[in-house]
């Protein structure tokens, strides 16, 4: 019987080695122009949501979803990157390895200034790493309660840490979906509180200690978009452009964004440091494309500072696994700040991604022009809105051609002629919005495999992947170019590397 078992064991193995090894020589027949050159990716394996984003003595900390030893999703761990400005970044080891509890999954991270934990002191803070444990025997069991919420600590700025002795801090109330804790520190309650994820809403904990957990209240059965799990929640206050503050609720989902598969939408409203309050039932989103998921702010950012800092995960659960990327899989989108005007979160590219410019050059609209670098930024500033239609395609000398148009109430992204879309029939090669205020600028940051579009400040995003054969090394302007004032594009490269 020892002996039938082991040659299960043995034929197992070989099965899985020669599946391993095809997927290999998949991956090393995809281009290597399907890496990004200037957008956050780990050096190898697969990677999906930021988690436990932080900063913390001049460091920028990104915890991401990783799995070393595949391409495709895999157990999770938390991988790990710091960075001083959010585009150049240093890759550290792994954080975080499943264990007996289960895989890593989403979360966040803070540090304990006052100590509340105890597990430093005040003149050590520890920095305090709260998850997700994922338990797959036990969902494969079939049980209900295989989440529940862990901690781990750090006392050397993130670079190695302890798990707690006693996770998890929040067990599970026999709920599928429990997952993906946010935690900022609420001043008027002098608690921790924590957003978390369940099935098709988001509760509210607090906390004195980051140990023990109380549940305030619920947020959002009835509100907002629900065609999927809603996932990676995110509150913090917000002032806006008047100076006042209010309180920005972010959510994700999966399925149902607005251009098919995962997407992030958001709340505005008031908490009072036990239940949230929407100002309106409006379902508003934080990117049109397809491409931006389970992105959440910065924990710790200097009032000095003042920005609420962002990042995503540049992908959509539609095709994450399929995409055509070789080495690792997945990418970060731009880093972005928040800025509240009104009802509308504007996602402003951050302005560290200025130092990445080499020197600009203005484009005549009315000619073919020749661009130098296959990334660059293209900046756009018109003297009148935009009435009828206006164009702006990017091509190459094989044909593909990627068309961006903006009039008629309509933005639209259109990848339809760029060739590498074949790898899923789910990948939707036409994107629109509807935009009827008056354009007066665009930003639009092309990398390799990606395009990310700013109009009117952030009033409106959209970003999306594409995967052409070769760089766009072409623009056109057709349409109304007579509202155009002009038109710079910069090459955009790292300067130094990752």
């Amino acid at each position: 019987m020892k002996e039938k078992l082991l040659l299960i064991v043995l034929i197992a193995g070989l099965a899985a080695c020669q599946s391993r090894q095809k997927e290999i020589e998949s991956i090393e027949k995809i281009p290597y122009q399907y890496r990004s050159s200037y957008h956050f990716a780990p050096e190898s394996g697969w990677m999906n949501d930021p988690n436990g984003m932080v900063y913390y003595a001049g460091e920028y900390h990104l915890f991401y979803q990783y799995y070393p030893d595949g391409l495709q999703w895999g157990p999770m761990h938390w991988g790990h990157a710091v960075s001083e400005d959010m585009v150049h970044w240093e890759h550290l080891p792994i954080a975080l390895y499943p264990d007996e509890l289960g895989y890593i999954f989403s979360g966040s991270a803070v540090v304990d200034i006052n100590n509340t934990s105890g597990l430093g002191s005040l003149e050590e803070p520890p920095m305090v790493a709260i998850f997700t444990y994922h338990d797959m025997a036990a969902e494969r069991q079939g049980r209900e309660d295989y989440e529940t919420q862990g901690i781990a600590y750090s006392m050397d700025k993130g670079r190695t840490w302890t798990k707690y002795a006693d996770n998890p801090v929040l067990n599970n109330p026999g709920v599928r979906d429990f997952r993906d804790p946010k935690v900022i520190w609420n001043e008027s309650t002098s608690k921790w509180i924590m957003s978390l994820a369940v099935r098709d809403h988001v509760e509210f904990y607090s906390s004195p200690d980051l140990l023990t957990w109380t549940k305030e209240s619920e947020f959002g059965q009835n509100l907002g978009a629900h065609g999927g799990v809603w996932e990676c929640p995110d509150l913090f206050p917000l002032k806006d452009e008047n100076g006042e503050e209010k309180w920005v609720l972010l959510v994700s989902i999966n399925p149902g964004g607005p251009n098919g598969g995962s997407a992030t939408q958001y709340f505005i409203g008031s908490f009072d440091g036990h239940e949230y309050q929407v100002q309106d039932a409006q379902t508003r989103w934080v990117d049109i494309g397809s491409d931006n998921y389970a992105g959440v702010s910065w924990f710790g950012v200097p009032e000095s500072d003042g920005r609420r800092l962002t990042m995503g995960w540049m992908n959509n659960w539609n095709y994450a696994n399929q995409i055509p990327q070789s080495g690792s899989r997945g990418n970060m989108t731009i880093a972005r700040e928040f800025v509240l005007n009104e009802n509308i979160l504007k996602s402003v590219p951050i302005t560290e991604l200025k130092d990445l410019r080499g020197q600009g050059t203005s484009l005549d609209v009315r000619e073919v022009t020749s661009l130098d670098q296959e990334s660059f930024e293209l900046e756009m500033k018109f003297v009148s809105s935009v009435k009828a239609p206006l164009q702006l395609t990017f091509q190459n000398e094989s044909g593909e051609e990627l068309l961006i148009e903006f009039g008629n109430g309509l933005v639209k992204v259109d990848r339809s002629k760029v060739s590498g879309n074949s790898f899923s029939e789910q990948f939707n090669p036409v994107l629109a919005s509807s935009f009827d205020s008056d354009i007066y600028e665009v930003r639009v940051f092309v990398d390799r495999v990606s395009v990310e579009l700013f109009v009117n400040n952030g009033s409106l995003s959209m970003t999306q992947l594409m995967f052409p054969s070769a760089e766009l090394d072409e623009v056109t302007f057709a349409g109304d170019v007579e509202a155009i004032d002009e038109v710079v594009v910069y090459p955009l490269s790292l300067k130094t590397p990752r």
